[in-house]
């Protein structure tokens, strides 16, 4: 059992106010793997103390010397990313194929990234007719919430370009996966980053997400997770008038048009929404079809939906994993039984473990067909391996469906056109918008329109979110 009770407050590793115990489980085995504690609105005081504290000199260091600090975080980074693929795996059920590929080197992106922006970012500049001077400067201390599905992605995603700022923070992990992020407080630490800049406590919404966000020390929260837990954060935040970034859920359509090469456009989308089984918030979870090519697709996602494995973390190979919870897969199983219910047509997959799991929390690669967009499948987000498969008949019919919804995170489209790739995706209201199974790069801006969010991160987009703007005439 891994122990890991104490909290990194001001340079140091210390004791919880109060000691309250909590079991990190394995979601593969639904047994305990680790031992945190769970903080207080107390230990959230001498966290944001300690931050407040360090700011009054962070702030005022120079580029150069945040981005030292920043190449010596990639360093020990990346000479501990075997430690960073065991800890993602057993705190939320990556394969150790998917967490070595793609899980931890996305902490080295985001670090890289945003000390890319940072040597080349103008902190002060003339105004447009050169009368006064603008300044970037930091914003202040800042909360850090991040969630269990990309633990370590969210975490540099929102440390980086914090501390690329000026800024000090305070950040809390989801207490379910939250073994990768006090591993990169280790590694934080050893790196030399200054006392007091960088905090984490770990704990609950209830118990330290909401005396973050209320908290008249914190100068800006940065949240990512659901959208119910990002309107409670920006709710506790109003009395404070803090600046609140969110980056929230989605139900991204993926538009798949008749000249698209079908058994590559299908792949794609299977394996996309499958990927992390089906635990992202910007996975293509609803495929919208042309209605020439529709048949032929769910033909092709019914056998692509039968290759698709599902496997132990802990063994090599390409296969999806578990859900992180009980809770998570009793959701899920409900969603399923609902779609069934509804009368869409299941294709592939079904409620229920899949054949050889008696235990852990492992979902059938689900696919429904002839679903509507107003189907309980078509609206919610499920946050599992669970594809929905919808016909249209013309183009404008499918950008109106695909923009039916109350998220924004991102879109896709499948076409052998490049004009309507264009088209189409200025017509779609998402914050990403991927054609053809492009991939963006760490410094490509994310973040939502509607309930999937505001503000943006990655690289100088990321950075700028974390800066206040100056203007000094005279």
């Amino acid at each position: 059992m891994i122990e890991k009770r104490k909290f990194h407050i001001g340079g140091h590793w210390v004791d919880p106010v109060e000691a309250r115990d909590h079991q990190v489980i394995n979601p593969a085995t639904e047994e305990p793997v680790a031992v945190i504690s769970l903080g207080s609105a107390a230990d959230v005081d001498r966290a944001v103390d300690a931050a407040t504290a360090a700011f009054r000199s962070w702030s005022e260091t120079c580029v150069d010397e945040r981005a030292t600090l920043l190449e010596r975080i990639i360093e020990i980074y990346e000479r501990r990313s075997d430690e960073m693929d065991e800890a993602i795996r057993l705190e939320m059920g990556a394969p150790v194929d998917f967490a070595r590929e793609q899980q931890t080197p996305s902490g080295t992106g985001h670090l890289q990234a945003t000390l890319e922006a940072l040597k080349t970012h103008e902190f002060e500049r003339p105004s447009p007719r050169g009368g006064s001077l603008l300044r970037h400067e930091p914003i202040g201390v800042c909360g850090l919430i991040t969630p269990w599905n990309w633990p370590i992605n969210q975490v540099a995603a929102k440390v980086a370009p914090a501390l690329a700022a000026g800024c000090t923070m305070v950040l809390k992990p989801s207490e379910i996966a939250p073994l990768s992020a006090l591993l990169f407080a280790e590694i934080l630490h050893k790196a030399g980053c200054p006392a007091g800049v960088f905090n984490l406590v770990n704990g609950d919404g209830p118990g330290v997400g909401a005396a973050m966000s209320a908290h008249p020390g914190i100068d800006m929260m940065s949240f990512t997770g659901s959208t119910r837990a990002g309107v409670a954060v920006t709710q506790n935040a109003a009395a404070t008038v803090k600046r609140v970034a969110l980056e929230l859920g989605g139900k991204s359509p993926n538009l798949l048009f008749a000249d698209a090469d079908l058994e590559t456009a299908i792949r794609f989308s299977l394996e996309s929404c499958f990927s992390n089984s089906g635990q992202s918030c910007d996975a293509p979870t609803r495929l919208l079809v042309e209605r020439s090519a529709y048949e032929g697709a769910v033909t092709a996602a019914e056998r692509i939906a039968a290759e698709t494995t599902v496997g132990d973390p802990a063994e090599e190979g390409d296969h999806i994993g578990p859900v992180i919870s009980n809770l998570q897969y009793e959701r899920i199983q409900g969603h399923i039984e609902r779609g069934i219910a509804d009368g869409a047509r299941l294709v592939a997959g079904g409620p229920g473990r899949p054949a050889g799991f008696e235990k852990g929390y492992f979902v059938k690669p689900t696919v429904f067909a002839d679903v509507t967009n107003q189907m309980s499948v078509a609206r919610n987000e499920i946050f599992g391996p669970v594809l929905v498969m919808i016909p249209f008949e013309t183009e404008d019919e499918a950008i109106e469906m695909a923009n039916d919804t109350p998220y924004g995170l991102a879109a896709y489209i499948q076409t052998g056109s490049p004009e309507r790739a264009k088209r189409v995706s200025r017509k779609l209201r998402a914050g990403s918008v991927y054609i053809n199974g492009a991939a963006p790069d760490w410094d490509v801006p994310f973040g939502g329109y509607k309930q999937s969010g505001n503000g943006r991160e990655y690289g100088e987009f990321g950075l700028e979110d974390f800066l206040e703007l100056k203007s000094i005439t005279g």
